[in-house]
């Protein structure tokens, strides 16, 4: 009889030659979907501007230029700066936030803890509402002081309510309450159970969160934009943002240019090329990083959506 059912099992799970060719078919498909527009981003960025013109985008360029990125390198020391305290905010905000997220949602994933439910709702009530854009600037300027200083990159964004409900509903689904009860009969208080049990148990969801986060802090230009005035301190994301506003700017606008030369200089400014260029290079970590997290990011997706 249970050999008979697992038979049966084996026959309804097993995908079929037609479908596996079909499915491989969409896979390629999507996979396509997503290579060919970011190789198209790198063969424009070098690509001439006059190629374009003629030509548009393509993946066999008229001809072939560096001028982006050479206007970028004529920058001097400015990129690398931007590029240092991207990496710094990014990943001290990404670790110090999964820290205070993972504690949060230990702490709200107990069911026997009496204010589980509150703190959960008082979570998800900052989703919905929030004080705005004019209350936290003058919050953070005038009573933290945090203008001009690399906490503003890191404190405001720190904790994200919907990671802390994704990590609450992975410390409840992957970690039975039996193992808290065994820990607690053994003694374990809750830093030790924190830091021995919840973590090392919950890698995949960590990863996930932490790879969601990296990015989010990778990408944000708003913040920079808003509170940072100081050269040393401009976020990359920020930098190419100012930077390709002014290339705009001055091109739209060409009074500004006194002269023949000046109108010279303007038209020679590269334009698509350096957006392109401007890209590459602020996608380039993300896609080294993104390899690393894989792994656990499939696993942190999948876990608990089988019952046994």
């Amino acid at each position: 009889m249970k050999g008979e059912k697992k038979r049966k099992e084996k026959v309804m799970n097993r995908v079929s030659a037609k479908w596996n060719i079909i499915f491989s078919i969409l896979l390629i498909f999507c996979a396509m979907m997503v290579i060919l527009p970011m190789a198209l981003m790198v063969v424009v960025s070098f690509s001439s501007s006059e190629s374009i013109k003629k030509a548009g985008y393509t993946f066999l360029p008229q001809e072939w230029s560096l001028e982006g990125y050479r206007y970028l390198l004529e920058m001097g020391d400015q990129i690398l700066r931007s590029y240092r305290i991207t990496i710094i905010y990014s990943v001290v905000g990404t670790v110090l936030g999964l820290l205070i997220m993972m504690m949060f949602a230990y702490v709200i994933s107990q069911r026997n803890f009496r204010y589980s439910r509150f703190l959960t709702w008082m979570l998800f009530f900052t989703m919905l509402f929030s004080g705005g854009l004019v209350p936290s600037y003058i919050l953070n300027v005038r009573y933290y002081h945090l203008k001009d200083t690399v906490w503003i990159l890191i404190l405001p964004g720190l904790v994200s309510a919907y990671m802390v409900i994704i990590l609450r509903t992975f410390i409840r689904t992957a970690i039975p309450d039996g193992l808290f009860d065994a820990a607690k009969i053994d003694g374990a208080g809750h830093f030790t159970i924190f830091f021995k049990i919840v973590v090392p148990l919950s890698k995949a969801g960590i990863a996930t969160v932490a790879l969601f986060t990296f990015i989010a802090k990778w990408n944000d230009w708003f913040i920079g934009m808003l509170y940072v005035d100081n050269p040393n301190l401009v976020p990359l994301q920020t930098l190419l943002t100012k930077l390709q506003s002014s290339i705009d700017f001055l091109k739209q606008n060409t009074q500004a240019a006194s002269g023949p030369d000046g109108l010279r200089l303007l038209k020679s400014l590269p334009s698509t090329n350096l957006r392109m260029a401007c890209t590459v290079i602020a996608v380039v970590p993300v896609l080294f990083a993104y390899p690393f997290f894989q792994r656990y990011f499939v696993n942190g997706m999948t876990v608990g959506s089988i019952k046994e």
